[in-house]
């Protein structure tokens, strides 16, 4: 079964709001082996609600309308498919009473009056969840399923994943393709590159096995899909690309799926009982939200010190006032004593430290902006990475942290990280 995905609202066509509701609904059902064919965002008009909604009954063999739901004046999506199908709205009185029963307070007849567009749906709607606070509703137009969901992100992913995929199951005997899918995450190489150490795979032109490439900045993911129907075949054909692309893509592979750089890290000083702590001066604590993101982090992170200026390098991280007179703020000798500094006041078994220009502007022609210093003290050793990032403020830090990070994972699996 073919799909289309149907987004509603002027707040994603202004780009106010980011439409993730379609992202995760074409990635649920494509792992749930329907192709999405299409996927729309239009405005809350019902010209372009309209146009929309018959365009995609026309190709596709089901339909996934998001937004529009709502008691506000802008929420049009019921009325506009009753005049647009032919399925004139009612009024829905066990709709309308669940919603006053959820009521916490008392409230005055023109918020009633207003809850009541809650309850107008389309003749022949079946309600999804009568439970829900916005239920959503199927409606099935020339035998094909359309299903109606909130724009909410959590209340959509809810229906879509407990109702609508179900449901998509059953019909007409479920004809969706298995599917066998994989994302691997990728740091340090670019997609051209990936492409290049992978490309014997495609060359191989097996209808069955689709990968893609996605920039996902600052890394890169590729994706893995084996479409076929023979379990055993499927899984074999699976397990071969999986373990040539691992080879392929080497010490730059770091995780798959739904990991990160910071639990993957996480995961790794957690099992060998590693403690970190993090010196940041251009990054202003990105590494150290990143850390602390992750379930459980208190386990393996002492903590972190942003020292933006000189003055709190020497005082709370113990540099030398003398480096940076001689040396400067962004330099190896610095970066070297800021590691260093709070590995010793925190008794950490790692300390990690950044220094360095994000821009736009500080740069010399000896130490343009992008130039970033990343020192990494341990019992044994101490090392000093000079990076060379390129693109805005916010590119430069959040390379900053994911690198950093990413040498502390190499570090951990005993990778050889080179050092200034």
């Amino acid at each position: 079964m073919n799909g289309e995905i149907i987004a509603i609202g002027d707040e994603l066509t202004s780009g106010r709001v980011l439409n993730t509701t379609s992202r995760y609904a074409a990635g649920m059902l494509f792992s749930a082996g329907y192709e999405i064919t299409a996927m729309a965002t239009v405005r809350d008009t019902p010209e372009e609600i309209s146009e929309a909604l018959k365009r995609a009954v026309k190709r596709s063999d089901f339909v996934i309308v998001t937004g529009g739901l709502g008691a506000t004046s802008d929420d049009l999506t019921n009325e506009v498919v009753g005049e647009t199908l032919g399925y004139p709205v009612v009024f829905h009185s066990e709709v309308f009473d669940r919603i006053k029963a959820r009521l916490s307070e008392k409230v005055d007849e023109q918020t009633l009056n207003r809850l009541r567009k809650l309850a107008m749906l389309p003749t022949g709607a079946e309600i999804l969840n009568p439970e829900a606070r916005m239920a959503g509703y199927l409606l099935v137009h020339d035998d094909k399923p359309i299903f109606f969901l909130p724009g909410v992100p959590h209340e959509m992913k809810e229906l879509l994943t407990e109702k609508v995929i179900p449901r998509l199951a059953l019909w007409h005997g479920n004809s969706a393709v298995p599917v066998k899918q994989k994302v691997f995450k990728v740091f340090g190489l670019g997609e051209t590159e990936i492409n290049r150490l992978v490309s014997h795979l495609e060359e191989e032109e097996d209808s069955r096995v689709r990968i893609g490439y996605y920039p996902v900045f600052p890394e890169v993911h590729l994706s893995l899909t084996v479409l076929e129907e023979n379990e055993s075949e499927r899984a074999k054909i699976f397990g071969q690309m999986e373990k040539e692309i691992e080879t392929a893509l080497g010490d730059s592979l770091f995780g798959a799926d739904d990991d990160s750089m910071e639990n993957v890290v996480g995961e790794l000083l957690r099992k060998q009982k590693n403690l970190i702590a993090t010196a940041e001066s251009c990054s202003g604590g990105l590494i150290a939200h990143k850390i602390t993101t992750v379930p459980g982090s208190s386990h393996y992170f002492a903590g972190g010190v942003v020292a933006y200026s000189n003055d709190l390098k020497e005082k709370l991280l113990g540099v030398d006032p003398a480096l940076i007179v001689e040396h400067g703020a962004v330099s190896p000798e610095v970066a070297k004593a800021m590691a260093v500094g709070i590995k010793t006041k925190t008794s950490a078994d790692i300390g990690l430290a950044v220094t360095g220009i994000a821009g736009p502007t500080g740069g010399t022609a000896e130490k343009p902006v992008g130039t970033v210093y990343i020192g990494l003290a341990t019992p044994d050793t101490t090392e000093v990475i000079l990076c060379r990032f390129s693109g805005d403020r916010w590119q430069v830090q959040e390379l900053t942290a994911v690198k950093s990070l990413d040498l502390v994972r190499r570090l951990l699996l005993g990778i050889s990280v080179k050092a200034l």
